[in-house]
């Protein structure tokens, strides 16, 4: 049997059950406190500003959650680095990295669209080993690390035993800069909507691959993301028995931004439809035309 991301990570950190179940622990309480915030101020957002695209907003409730989130990390575990979407990298000279998004879908949340998560996940060298991701709009905290599996609240869960991609529903995104890019996966969505039961734009990578998996999706693709989107969810995927992969082919690089996640039986049917598309030619999508 292939050896998933997450165990080879937590092989080379030398993390044994009992420090895998710990830090799991703490991740699963730092995604809970971010949730929590997120939930008093969910309908109540008083100020929303953009940052580098105007299409990527931050919201007093992002800042507030990664402020709570980071003091609890550095007190429980000092030594180990944090990068975080609102307020950036802290080195601490350590291979293990706390991969932090306080608010994944800031502009769902932004606009009371309760589709939005707290994603917290442990790196090791750039390759996921454990995460949770707390979707507190449905009162629901997904889990996952080796050694241990994945679970949602304390159900242990699967990806779904989907076999053909005509009977699936997918889901997928479009990154920040996708007025300015070709490889905006719009030709993508398309293509994918006409070979499945549908395919659903969710506006948060953590909930996306959350929900691939415990089943309620059977696959996932998606390009221009951050390691903060992903670092949670990919162990949570793999440990609940799906793929994990780059789109539309080659092995998972949490560094590149793309990712594939699916069940097993629709891997490579999937896979081979993606390779398929070409990108959409400008005039198709850009507001600019008239």
């Amino acid at each position: 049997m292939k050896e998933l991301i997450c165990e080879k990570a937590a092989k080379y950190a030398n993390l044994n059950k009992n420090q895998l179940q710990s830090l799991l622990n703490i991740a699963k309480k730092a995604s809970t406190i971010g949730g929590e915030i997120l939930m008093e101020y969910y309908g109540n957002i008083t100020h929303i500003k953009t940052k580098a695209n105007y299409s990527d907003l931050v919201t007093e409730a992002d800042i507030k959650a990664e402020k709570a989130i980071l003091e609890y990390l550095t007190l429980e575990t000092p030594n180990i680095s944090i990068l975080a979407e609102e307020s950036g990298h802290f080195d601490k000279k350590n291979a293990l990295v706390w991969c932090i998004d306080p608010l994944d879908g800031t502009t769902n949340f932004a606009n009371g669209y309760p589709f939005f998560a707290t994603s917290v996940g442990l790196t090791y060298n750039d390759m996921p080993i454990l995460g949770s991701i707390s979707v507190p709009f449905l009162k629901e905290i997904f889990f996952g690390a080796p050694m241990i599996g994945a679970f949602c609240n304390k159900v242990k869960i699967k990806t779904s035993i989907k076999s053909a991609l005509k009977d699936s529903l997918l889901v997928t995104g479009f990154a920040y800069d996708r007025k300015e890019t070709n490889d905006n996966n719009y030709a993508e969505f398309a293509w994918l909507t006409h070979k499945t039961r549908g395919v659903r734009r969710g506006g948060a990578a953590a909930v996306d691959l959350a929900f691939v998996a415990n089943g309620r999706l059977d696959g996932y693709w998606e390009r221009g993301l951050a390691k903060w989107d992903l670092a949670a969810g990919v162990p949570i995927v793999e440990l609940a028995g799906g793929v994990i992969g780059n789109y539309p082919k080659g092995t998972f690089d949490l560094s590149n931004g793309r990712i594939f996640a699916s069940c097993p039986g629709i891997e490579i049917e999937l896979k081979k439809e993606l390779s398929k598309v070409k990108p959409l030619e400008k005039r198709f999508y850009s507001a600019d035309v008239t």
